[in-house]
C-alpha cells in the first residue's frame, strides 16, 4: 500500500477520531498556534461517557472549556505553563499547575514519569514523500509523538510548512482529520511610552552580532522597536513573535555572526499570526526544534554574545525574581526564563537580563518589593539575576552584596516608593540609615 493510500485509510472526522479516547488516557495538547481545536471540541462532546481524562498542555490558544465546572470528573487539565484561559481554574483547584523548565519537559515523556496515551496535534498536509509538518509549534509535541500510544492529527491545509526537526511521516501518526481554517492567532500585547523606555535601556545591552531571546509581552515586543541601529543579530528562542518578521527583512536579523546554526533563527514555536504564519512557510531561514535543545542552557551558552530578556511580576531587594505567580495563585509557569538566563550567563559576551515596569496597577504597586509576597515562587534565583531593567535605569546585581543590590534596585524603582524600600532596606539591615549633617 503507498503512503496515499494508508493515510486515505485513517482519514476520518473529529467525532469519530476522539472516539479512541478513554477514560483515564492522559492527552497532550499539542500548544501556542498549534491548538488543535476541531479535536477539543470533539473531545468536549464526549465528555459525558469519559470520566477522569488528564488533559496536558502549556499556553494554548482559544477557550479551554474544558476547566469549567461542569466538565469536572470528566476532564481535568494539567498546566506546564498557563494561559489566561487556565488560570482561574487553576486558582480554584479545579486544574492543576507544575512548575518545570519548559527545557526538561520532554525527559517526563521519555523516562516514563509522565506517561502519555494520546498526542492531539494540527499539522500541515503532507509533502508528495508523505511527511506532515508539524508547522507552527515543535515545542514538545515531536517528542511527544514518540512516545504516545496514539497519535491524532489535525491535517489543516492552511498550516504553513516549516523547516527543521519538524517532519512526522504519516506512518507515525494513528489517524487524520483533514480541515481548512485559519490557525489561532495572538496578537501582540500594545506596548506604551513606558514600555519603550525600558525597552531603550534593553535595547543598549544589545551588541552587534548578538544572538536574542526577545521574550513575550509588551517589553519584548517594544525592545524589537527600537533595534534599528544593530546589525547582524541572530536568533535561538524558544518563542518566535510577529516582531522579528521585520527586522529580518530588513537584514538586522541575519544571522551572520551567530556561533551556533550560523545564519539561521532558530525556535521551538511561534506565538503571533498570520504574519509570522506567512514568513515561516517553507523558510529555510528558520529552524524549528524541540523545546529540549532549543531551551538547554548548555546550547543556549554555544552562542556567543547570547541576550536573554525575560519579564518579571516582582523582584525583592536581594534580587528575587518572582515570574510565575501572584502570592499563592499561579499566574504563568517558569517558561524559559531560568534555561536562557542560565545559558546566557555561561555564554562569551553574554547578557541575562530581567525587565519589567516599576509599577503595576496603574502606579499603585511598586514591582521593586521589599519581599515577595507570601507564597510568591522563586522562578530566578538571586544568584542568576545579572541585569535587571525598569525604565528608571539599569541595576547589575552579580557578585553584588546585599547591601550594593538593594541600593541598585531602589535606585531603578519608581520614586513614590524608593523612601519605603529604603526604610526596609534599613530595617532588614541591608543598609545603613544615612546620616544627614546640619
Amino acid at each position: 500500500m503507498s503512503w496515499r493510500e494508508d493515510y486515505r485509510s485513517r482519514c476520518t472526522s473529529a467525532s469519530e477520531a476522539v472516539r479512541t479516547i478513554r477514560s483515564g488516557d492522559r492527552v497532550w495538547i499539542q500548544p501556542s498556534c498549534g491548538t488543535p481545536k476541531p479535536l477539543i471540541d470533539a473531545l468536549l462532546a464526549r465528555a459525558p461517557e469519559l470520566l477522569d481524562v488528564e488533559l496536558v498542555h502549556m499556553k494554548t490558544l482559544g477557550e479551554a472549556a474544558y476547566v469549567r465546572p461542569e466538565y469536572e470528573g470528566h476532564f481535568r487539565h494539567r498546566g506546564l505553563f498557563l494561559g489566561d484561559n487556565v488560570r482561574e481554574a487553576v486558582a480554584a483547584g479545579r486544574a492543576d499547575y507544575t512548575p518545570i523548565f519548559l527545557s526538561e519537559i520532554e525527559g517526563l515523556f521519555e523516562t516514563g514519569a509522565l506517561p502519555l496515551d494520546v498526542v492531539l496535534m494540527q499539522v500541515s498536509a503532507p509533502d508528495k514523500h508523505g511527511f506532515v509538518s508539524l508547522s507552527t509549534t515543535v515545542d514538545c509535541t515531536m517528542t511527544a509523538i514518540r512516545c504516545a500510544k496514539t497519535v491524532i492529527a489535525e491535517v489543516n491545509d492552511r498550516a504553513p510548512r516549516t523547516h527543521g526537526d519538524t517532519a512526522v511521516h504519516v506512518s507515525q501518526i494513528s489517524i487524520f482529520v483533514e480541515t481548512s481554517r485559519p490557525l489561532l492567532e495572538m496578537r501582540a500585547e500594545p506596548f506604551t511610552e513606558t514600555h519603550l523606555k525600558v525597552a531603550h535601556k534593553v535595547a543598549s545591552l544589545i551588541p552587534d552580532g548578538a544572538t536574542l531571546q526577545p521574550g513575550i509581552g509588551g517589553i519584548s515586543e517594544a525592545v524589537l522597536q527600537c533595534l534599528d541601529d544593530k546589525h547582524d543579530l541572530g536568533i535561538h528562542t524558544e518563542m518566535c513573535p510577529d516582531g522579528v518578521v521585520d527586522l529580518m527583512e530588513a537584514g538586522i536579523i541575519n544571522g551572520s555572526r551567530k556561533t551556533l546554526h550560523r545564519g539561521k533563527a532558530v525556535a521551538a514555536f511561534v506565538l503571533g499570526t498570520q504574519k509570522i504564519f506567512d514568513y515561516i512557510h517553507e523558510n529555510p531561514a528558520f529552524e524549528f526544534r524541540p523545546i529540549s535543545y532549543v531551551n538547554d542552557p548548555f546550547v543556549v551558552a554555544q552562542n556567543d554574545r547570547m541576550v536573554a530578556i525575560n519579564s518579571a511580576l516582582q523582584v525583592d531587594l536581594t534580587g528575587q525574581v518572582c515570574a510565575d505567580s501572584l502570592g499563592t495563585k499561579p499566574f504563568s509557569g517558569f517558561g524559559g526564563q531560568v534555561d536562557f538566563i542560565r545559558g546566557a550567563a555561561r555564554s562569551k559576551g553574554g547578557v541575562p537580563i530581567i525587565a519589567l515596569l516599576s509599577t503595576a496597577c496603574g502606579g499603585r504597586v511598586s514591582r521593586i518589593v521589599p519581599v515577595l509576597e507570601p507564597g510568591a515562587g522563586v522562578v530566578t534565583s538571586r544568584a542568576d539575576v545579572h541585569y535587571v531593567v525598569t525604565e528608571h535605569g539599569i541595576a547589575y546585581l552579580h557578585g553584588k552584596t546585599l547591601r550594593e543590590r538593594a541600593e541598585a534596585l531602589i535606585g531603578i524603582a519608581d520614586p513614590q516608593f524608593r523612601q519605603e524600600l529604603e526604610d526596609f532596606a534599613v530595617r532588614a539591615h541591608y543598609l545603613e540609615r544615612k546620616v544627614v549633617c546640619a
